[in-house]
């Protein structure tokens, strides 16, 4: 086994284990500034760096997507969670040089079953797309697994940001699009490791960046859901390196 893909396991497993203890502790009442916290505190207790702090000036350690917020929403002491709300938490760890990626959309108290819908609909989408890797299989049959159950499901997929590659940095082309035609694009080989990170909303797909020049909301103001794990061709199909115990 390389030491490579054993850097890549511990760095997975990393970033599956700080996301599992932030989802443990949310609940009505908590800020998106808590979650910072929680992340930034795991994180160096276990000898590791946040990867998306200081990220092209980026300012927190973990991205906050709330409701409408499509992805890279900031944390903030004053947007706290109340219940019915969707937030997705986006965990990039770093680990002697290796990073891992992940996040996963959690409910807060109750939520409308639309919007769980849109939460189900939206990690199973993934699931599909992991499921379409394996060694000769092509970027597009990614995105074409993971369209066919959105629109199936009544969603949309966003276009404007996608997965990918991921190693001894947290991004490396090319660009893994959750939208696409089976049998074109990338051959997949043994060995390679890149994020899938479907976002739906539950309405248009269209998206708007705000003045902080990194929160992207929806244009529609619906809502919207994202799931992501790390991923790695094998001979026989994929590992999940960030797979939740």
């Amino acid at each position: 086994m390389s030491l490579n893909l054993l850097a890549m396991r511990r760095v997975g497993r990393l970033a599956a284990a700080t996301l599992l203890h932030v989802g443990e502790r949310l609940r009505a009442g908590v800020s998106t500034g808590d979650i910072d916290r929680w992340v930034r505190t795991y994180t160096a207790a276990r000898g590791a760096k946040c990867s998306q702090l200081g990220y092209q000036g980026f300012p927190a350690g973990v991205c906050t997507s709330r409701n409408e917020v499509v992805c890279h929403g900031i944390p903030r002491d004053d947007e706290v969670l109340c219940d019915g709300d969707i937030i997705n938490v986006d965990v990039t760890s770093e680990l002697n040089g290796w990073h891992g990626d992940t996040s996963m959309t959690f409910c807060i108290g109750t939520v409308s079953a639309e919007v769980k819908h849109l939460v189900e609909t939206t990690e199973r989408s993934m699931e599909a797309g992991i499921a379409a890797v394996r060694n000769g299989a092509h970027l597009g049959d990614i995105g074409a697994a993971i369209s066919e159950l959105a629109v199936r499901e009544g969603c949309s997929v966003v276009t404007d940001f996608g997965g990918h590659f991921i190693g001894r940095q947290m991004h490396l082309p090319p660009h893994v699009s959750h939208v696409g035609t089976r049998g074109t694009g990338l051959v997949l080989r043994e060995g390679m490791t890149f994020t899938i990170e479907p976002m739906l909303t539950l309405g248009s797909p269209q998206t708007r960046t705000l003045e902080d020049e990194w929160t992207v909301v929806t244009r529609d103001g619906r809502w919207s859901a994202q799931f992501e794990h790390t991923v790695l061709v094998t001979r026989r199909g994929s590992e999940v390196l960030t797979r939740r115990s």
